[in-house]
């Protein structure tokens, strides 16, 4: 039998309601999703307010499910420019609080508000003056009363039907960390330089590399009066494959590649520098994205750019350069 599902007779394959559970899970979470960001108002500005005026850290509470989406938040918080960790509330009460300090802002996460775990972090936040943005689904609940700050999350269904699995509340509430994060981190115009500071590993860091970042300085340059004999010298010198060609003023006015010493063969020797070189060869600046520079290198079959500021050479940058550092 062929087919992965085997049919009853008049009933729909079990593939069917599979398929259209899952639709509806997402269906079902995407529109909580479009709630919540029309439920957002002040307290969210105030939440965003209290976070740009700490002093100290942002920390992270929540119990079960929620922990596991505060240590997500507290990890975004943390690669945006917003120094932040995760708390775990039952170990706060074995000496943990020692990690919640004045200064520092608490954002706490529970769906019910009423998570008995969080009574000592609660209590130690009134205690030391500590400002608190709580996160609940039930606007009577303690922890909402008790925050300085707190923010309603819609009341809409879990997406399982017997609404007891933590779902679209928990989709929620990652959202809206993510929606802190990101008002801080355009707040004070995080750019992609800071975020490489905080990923100088892996693909993001990669990614977000500028030539500057990997070039060579002190690109192999001869004069365009230099005779070929001497420019195949420096050629194989460089390591490169390619020279650049400077004019009088030291201006670079051109390049020699491989292919323009094959299209010279005929009289190479008695040809000079300026003779052979492509004028106004393809460059790249030092601020420029290693990415670019690969995809430009890649597009014109070329291994190599020389890099450039105004009239000047001041690097060449080589396609393996751009390899080895995860650049794709």
């Amino acid at each position: 039998m062929t087919s992965s599902f085997i049919e009853a007779s008049g009933t729909e394959a079990p593939g069917t309601n599979l398929l259209a559970t899952g639709q509806r899970v997402i269906r079902r979470e995407a529109g909580a999703l479009d709630a919540l960001a029309d439920a957002l108002g002040t307290s969210f500005v105030a939440a965003v307010g209290l976070l740009m005026a700490a002093k100290g850290r942002v920390i992270v509470s929540g119990m079960g499910k929620s922990g596991h989406v505060a240590r997500k938040i507290a990890a975004t918080f943390a690669s945006t420019g917003t120094p932040a960790h995760f708390v775990h509330p039952a170990e706060a009460s074995h000496g943990g609080l020692g990690m919640v300090a004045e200064g520092d802002v608490l954002i706490v996460l529970s769906n019910s508000g009423e998570t008995p775990e969080l009574a000592d972090i609660l209590a130690h936040a009134k205690r030391f003056g500590i400002p608190l943005i709580g996160v609940a689904g039930r606007a009577e609940s303690t922890l909402l009363r008790q925050a300085d700050v707190a923010i309603l999350l819609p009341d809409v269904p879990e997406a399982c039907e017997t609404g007891i699995v933590p779902t679209t509340s928990t989709t929620m509430t990652l959202a809206l960390g993510d929606a802190l994060a990101i008002a801080l981190m355009e707040h004070r115009a995080f750019t992609p330089d800071h975020f490489r500071m905080f990923h100088p590993g892996g693909k993001l860091g990669a990614r977000l590399l500028r030539v500057r970042d990997l070039m060579h300085q002190d690109p192999p340059m001869v004069p365009s009066d230099m005779a070929m004999g001497e420019v195949l010298l420096a050629i194989t010198r460089s390591g490169f494959g390619v020279v650049g060609v400077a004019d009088a003023q030291g201006h670079l006015a051109g390049i020699i590649t491989d292919g323009d010493l094959r299209r010279h063969l005929d009289g190479l020797m008695s040809h000079s520098a300026g003779e052979v070189m492509t004028h106004s060869p393809r460059t790249i600046g030092p601020d420029a994205l290693a990415g670019e520079a690969l995809a430009l290198m890649n597009g014109r079959k070329i291994t190599c750019l020389l890099v450039t500021e105004g009239p000047l050479a001041i690097g060449i940058l080589h396609v393996h350069d751009c390899l080895r550092a995860g650049v794709v």
